[in-house]
């Protein structure tokens, strides 16, 4: 029933965006630069979390001719399982695009429903209580390549809203966490464009050392990789590629790695660390119209588990509509309905590209 009520959103959304292609042509007739303020819907419908509405508010602020626009908003969403996710964030580029800095502060109350939790074949209903503070400052040491550090702070509960729920989190020893971490970061872009690139690539490899003696109650070590590359081809369209994988070393479960795909619900599968692979054609349509296709998988593993068992592996497929809010900036907002293996899948409206 919930891809049915997915694919009616899709097509209702199709209709929705062609009419605002139709009334944005008579403002751009009026205005000749875009406006710096940006106000997109949000939405996700998926069997964990229900469907949730939101909205993300931004602007948009070039401080330097050579600098990429930087953006500052505030986001928020509710949904109909009573979750609760809102935040404030900032990306921005400045003295020439040699220093870039990004932060935010993220607040979720998060009601999950799961029917094979963790793989245990047990249903679960959850309560996620999530805070995250996170600061990253990159600086140029080279053409292509910035060097920099990074800080977060964690604030994370997770508790049973039944006891045979509560029972199965103690056995687990998956509870949360408080802790704070710092680490380093190395990045090498060579992208054309920070928001809808079309050449180029990025490499960007990070590590975070949670420490007690930074604040909080758990030491472990968590890095991070990922290789993002773009090709563009035809008329406007676009090949996008990327592998990404998080290790970790001494982390409490709470801390593991999950499936990072579009189709699941973060928390429903963990494991130390994880390998994601995805591939995604841009196809650039009518005016600021575009077709997404992409397809992917992910492989956890760790802790006895190896990606040579199939059960590791959780693919997923989907289709999705684009629309090029801002064109100077191309910056788009996209409508995409994913499905994965075990009855997981997933309908969204969400701004920006997926990577």
């Amino acid at each position: 029933m919930r891809k049915l009520v997915a694919t009616c959103c899709l097509l209702c959304c199709s209709s929705a965006l062609l009419a605002a292609e139709e009334s944005n042509k008579a403002t751009e007739n009026k205005a000749k630069k875009e406006s710096p303020w940006l106000l997109t819907p949000t939405f996700s419908s998926d069997p964990k979390m229900g469907n949730s509405l939101g909205a993300m508010a931004g602007y948009l602020k070039k401080f330097d001719e050579k600098s990429p626009s930087s953006m500052f908003g505030v986001m928020g969403s509710y949904s109909d399982t009573d979750s609760t996710i809102y935040g404030l964030f900032a990306r921005s580029y400045f003295n020439q695009d040699k220093q870039r800095l990004s932060a935010g502060v993220i607040r979720a109350k998060i009601e999950n429903g799961y029917e094979d939790f963790l793989g245990t074949g047990f249903n679960a209903l959850t309560t996620d209580d999530l805070g995250i503070t996170f600061i990253r400052y990159t600086a140029r040491v080279m053409k292509h390549w910035f060097v920099g550090g990074q800080f977060v702070a964690m604030d994370y509960e997770i508790s049973g809203r039944d006891n045979a729920t509560q029972s199965i989190l103690d056995a687990l020893d998956l509870t949360g966490f408080y802790s704070n971490g710092l680490g380093a970061v190395l990045e090498r872009d060579t992208r054309n464009n920070q928001n809808s690139p079309s050449a180029g690539s990025l490499l960007s490899i990070n590590n975070t050392a949670f420490r007690e003696a930074l604040g909080g109650d758990e030491d472990f070590d968590g890095y991070s990789a990922k290789y993002l590359n773009f090709f563009g081809h035809g008329n406007g369209h676009v090949l996008a590629a990327r592998i990404s994988g998080r290790w970790t070393d001494g982390a409490p479960p709470s801390g593991y790695s999950s499936v990072d795909l579009r189709g699941y619900t973060r928390g429903e599968y963990l494991a130390p660390h994880s390998t994601t692979i995805e591939i995604e054609e841009r196809l650039s349509l009518r005016g600021k119209f575009g077709v997404n296709a992409f397809v992917g998988a992910a492989c956890l593993y760790g802790d006895k588990a190896s990606c040579d068992d199939e059960k590791n592996w959780f693919p997923a497929a989907g289709l999705g509509l684009s629309y090029m809010l801002k064109v100077e900036e191309k910056m788009v907002v996209r409508a995409e309905l994913a499905v994965g293996k075990n009855d997981n899948n997933g309908f969204y409206i969400q701004f920006g590209n997926a990577f």
